[in-house]
């Protein structure tokens, strides 16, 4: 197309700022507004059947949102029948441009890019849009610094997940920046964008996605299976706290990643910055009371050294016990055994003290000082031990 093209009576085209597989870019100016324009036009011999679809499904989207963080949609028409896509002119460079030349970024400025990125996203959300093309290419840098979100060209309502413009089975977006629920062919959410972030903010710091490969799906098999290497250990000083959660933004499973507006809030407060927040101390277990029935473990066998007897383990005698069946029984044989061993040496010990009173007494009876005798002697001399009596 010629410059100086005028495009529905007031946008007057200067030169082209972009090029890609739908339509090109040009750098515009609004001759009503007076202001600078970006016209995105539909390419005329689009062979995509659904590229005029996706076109205005770009402008209904975008057209919805109001945020600085993203580039806004002034005007959609159609002229010579070529669609036409007037938004914001974003006077710099995408962050793909960006890695191109400066290979990474410094993580002060990686955390502004996260918070303003996220909360561009949180504004979609809210309104019920997921981008789906979250990558470098689509993130722009205006000439302050600040991003801007474009290119909502495959984006989708959340309320209407029948209405991605693709054939079935087939997975739109970047493979280097594809969430894993995605790859999975599952409906993109809210959570896919910001796994998407989370890898444009992992490239921004080591110098490339967290997975790379030879091939497309061999990208999407890393991002179901493979843990991403943690920055720190690239080489990369960062700060715990930022790393920790930049492979949050990256968590395999969609529930367990920070909502949009989450990420925004974290990172424009400056949390990043800190360490990582200890896990709480695990509370104390309290000591278990003493109860008068409880059971007590099994005690060690005391060594018996009488020979032929029989070693056993001393179980509690208390009612009450907790211990298992077979334990409970043992006991319960156990104590048989030793009441009737106590037993028997009781009525031993009770025998051999009766025979010892009984001779104790015999002896008394026969050598008692009053008993007397015909052929008794007289009593010996202190000192002198008596003879035995005479046996008849």
């Amino acid at each position: 197309m010629k410059q100086q093209v005028l495009i529905a009576g007031r946008y007057r085209l200067s030169n082209a700022i972009g090029r890609g597989a739908m339509g090109e870019v040009w750098q515009a100016y609004d001759e009503i507004a007076g202001r600078p324009v970006a016209v995105k036009l539909l390419h005329a011999q689009n062979s995509e059947p659904t590229a005029a679809a996706r076109f205005r499904l770009e402008a209904q989207t975008a057209g919805r949102l109001n945020h600085p963080h993203v580039v806004g949609v002034l005007d959609f028409g159609e002229q010579e029948g070529r669609l036409f896509l007037v938004m914001e002119l974003v006077a710099g460079d995408s962050l793909s441009r960006v890695l191109a030349q400066a290979g990474t970024l410094p993580p002060e400025e990686v955390a502004r890019i996260a918070a303003q990125s996220a909360a561009g996203l949180a504004a979609a959300h809210d309104q019920g849009i997921v981008h789906r093309d979250i990558k470098p290419g689509n993130l722009l840098l205006d000439a302050e610094g600040d991003l801007k979100i474009g290119d909502f060209g495959i984006a989708q309502f959340m309320n209407d997940p029948g209405g991605a413009l693709t054939a079935t089975g087939q997975i739109v977006g970047t493979s280097l920046y594809i969430a894993p629920e995605r790859a999975l062919g599952q409906p993109a959410g809210p959570p896919s964008d910001v796994y998407s972030l989370g890898c444009v903010l992992y490239q921004l710091l080591i110098g490339r996605p967290p997975f790379h490969a030879g091939s497309a799906i061999a990208v999407l098999h890393h991002h179901l299976d493979t843990a991403p290497v943690p920055p720190r250990e690239l080489g990369v000083s960062l700060p715990p706290a930022f790393e920790n959660y930049l492979l949050g933004l990256l968590a395999k499973r969609p529930e367990d990643r920070p909502t949009a507006r989450q990420a925004a809030e974290w990172f424009a407060a400056g949390a990043w910055r800190g360490r990582p927040e200890p896990l709480p101390a695990a509370a104390p277990h309290p000591a278990p009371e003493p109860r008068a029935a409880a059971w007590d473990p099994v005690t060690k066998p005391a060594p018996n050294s009488t020979p032929g007897s029989v070693t056993t383990y001393a179980f509690p005698s208390s009612l009450g016990s907790t211990a298992p069946a077979h334990r409970t029984r043992r006991r319960q044989r156990t104590g048989v055994r030793a009441f009737v061993g106590h037993r028997s040496r009781a009525v031993g010990t009770v025998a051999a003290v009766v025979v010892f009173l009984a001779a104790l007494l015999v002896g008394m009876a026969l050598f008692s000082p009053d008993h007397s005798s015909a052929d008794t002697p007289p009593a010996d001399p202190p000192g002198t031990t008596s003879p035995a009596p005479a046996t008849p």
